[in-house]
């Protein structure tokens, strides 16, 4: 088997476009027109994309039907957003009913993909009831397709997405299974969505953005829970506006720790597509998970 591509594998302004298309602003056809001067040696435009694209089997880590996990697939209301969610749901197997403390999952802009899945996974094997909401649940859910489940996102309402996101938190917290402690970690979009939800939600106990947008800095003053902000370093486009970000949240008050890992793409810890750093997703990981084992397992006020 060939080895896996890196981001190094592709010319830096062509890694741009491609956050670009997977982001909106630059549709499948407007991708491939100017991705076409980086074809070379038989490898197209389509083929370029294809290579950039998630293979979800390949960053699998944890198989779906892993016997030491309980997994399900549920529905949760959300009255002030779109009325019924679906999500997918682990816990440890061995935990049997025990109250566990909670993990909110919240996905980029495609939907309850299988990457994200996984992720609920790994959680669950770490201890923690893990649950990731499907915001394209309005439109039928995810459609088994990341060009149709960009394309439905375009058209997602998301002042209700958010909504749904709240009430995700609020649910999954008061859970009879559920200890009452909430951590939230989400990527890209869902980083964004952590950002929010630390505005909206006081008895969020840990939020973890992975290079996410920022909300206004006038609604840092909102945010109650202690943050792991975690940033790639070539990412332009969502670290510009951290400075003013950041300064509000010292000016707030606010517990905060931020890392950037030198050379890492935007999506680094998304093991699916070639802009995956091993060595920086390792750590962000560990941190991660450290994060939420003090805040959410061990003595929050120590931390």
């Amino acid at each position: 088997m060939p080895p896996r591509l890196t981001a190094q594998d592709f010319d830096q302004e062509l890694l741009i476009l491609f956050d670009a298309y997977v982001h909106g602003s630059l549709d499948r056809r407007g991708f491939l027109a100017q991705a076409q001067k980086f074809a070379r040696a038989g490898l197209t435009a389509a083929g370029l994309l294809a290579a950039l694209s998630p293979d979800f089997a390949a960053g699998q880590q944890v198989p779906k039907d892993d016997a030491r996990l309980k997994t399900e697939r549920l529905s949760y209301p959300s009255p002030a957003g779109t009325g019924s969610v679906s999500g997918y749901l682990a816990r440890p197997a061995s935990a049997g009913s025990a109250r566990l403390p909670a993990v909110l999952v919240i996905h980029e802009n495609r939907g309850l993909n299988p990457h994200i899945e996984d992720i609920v996974r790994r959680l669950a094997l770490d201890g923690f009831m893990a649950f990731a909401p499907d915001a394209l649940t309005p439109l039928g859910g995810y459609p088994g397709d990341e060009e149709k489940a960009r394309t439905a996102f375009a058209t997602l309402d998301q002042a209700k997405a958010l909504e749904d996101f709240v009430a995700a938190a609020q649910w999954l917290k008061t859970r009879g299974d559920a200890t009452g402690k909430l951590g939230a970690v989400g990527f890209c979009y869902g980083g964004g969505i952590v950002h929010l939800l630390a505005t909206r939600l006081p008895g969020l106990n840990a939020g973890v953005p992975f290079y996410g947008n920022t909300p206004s800095p006038a609604e840092a003053a909102k945010v109650k829970a202690p943050l792991l902000v975690q940033q790639a370093a070539v990412d332009e486009r969502i670290n510009a506006a951290w400075p003013a970000y950041e300064a509000a949240l010292k000016a707030a008050g606010v517990k905060y720790a931020v890392y950037q890992y030198p050379g890492t793409q935007h999506g680094f810890n998304n093991d699916t597509t070639p802009r995956y750093d091993a060595a920086a997703a390792k750590l962000a990981w560990e941190r991660t998970l450290a994060f939420f084992k003090t805040r959410l397992q061990g003595d929050s006020a120590s931390a």
